[in-house]
């Protein structure tokens, strides 16, 4: 029988996650990197952040940390009201499982099950079964009804994608965490990814939190939050891709004139 993690219900003002003083550092001595240095920051409940810095700003340790897949060396890290710290491997998982979706640059969809059963693999292996009205909801959203029966070899990567989305939002996460959703597609399939990540905030209360290098991708989110050496050192609320831009350039000037 599947361990299932229920936390106390949320409070309507808690933000789906939250980092305090986060500290990630890797290896000892001569060879220690800090990959994140006492990150605070919120992510709210209902709302579409983008995480942008620099290669090596460590937006990627960020939510790794964040979504339990990575240890912190210190401070906090918490999904809801559950701090990540205090969870063994079991419960932790366990939490992974019910709490958060996942979206990743790869696809990680199974080639041998269709795009309907790759959707609903993660309640499969909780042994839930998913609820209809709001599987149609989140098929509907993703717009790939007419694309059920197909397997992944069937599907353009824009639409493979979608059922990665898909996947993430059918477990009704409290958070998605989404690591270059569209990397490896071209623009018009990574636009439509990004419109449905928006589409599941607006009008399906989803949060999501997207690591992007990308100007034109962090523009669709309602706030956007930037990392540079491992620290928190901005934030843009309402982006357009312009002003996301000059604000990355800016980081990229100050770096070059204090090296």
């Amino acid at each position: 029988m599947s361990q299932t993690f229920v936390p106390s219900a949320p409070l309507a003002t808690e933000p789906a996650a939250r980092a305090t003083g986060l500290t990630k550092v890797y290896g000892k001595g001569e060879t220690q990197v800090t990959a994140l240095d006492s990150v605070s920051v919120e992510f709210a409940r209902a709302r579409f952040t983008a995480v942008m810095g620099p290669s090596g700003s460590g937006k990627s340790t960020l939510m790794h940390c964040m979504a339990g897949l990575d240890p912190v060396t210190s401070g906090s890290a918490r999904i809801g009201g559950v701090e990540l710290a205090r969870l063994n491997d079991r419960r932790l998982t366990a939490l992974r499982r019910e709490k958060v979706g996942f979206v990743f640059q790869g696809f990680n969809l199974l080639p041998t099950l269709t795009a309907l059963e790759n959707m609903t693999l993660p309640l499969r292996l909780a042994g839930r079964r998913p609820d209809a009205a709001w599987l149609d909801t989140v098929v509907a959203t993703v717009g790939l009804a007419g694309r059920l029966a197909h397997r992944p070899t069937q599907l353009s990567g824009g639409q493979q994608q979608r059922v990665a989305v898909a996947r993430a939002l059918v477990s009704r996460p409290e958070i998605v965490f989404a690591d270059e959703p569209t990397g490896n597609l071209d623009s018009r399939s990574g636009a439509e990814v990004l419109g449905f990540l928006r589409d599941s905030v607006r009008e399906l209360g989803q949060t999501v939190v997207m690591v992007t290098h990308d100007p034109v991708a962090a523009a669709h989110a309602d706030r956007v939050v930037f990392l540079a050496d491992g620290r928190l050192m901005d934030e843009l609320h309402a982006p357009t891709a312009d002003a996301v831009l000059d604000r990355m350039l800016a980081f990229e000037s100050q770096g070059r004139r204090t090296r």
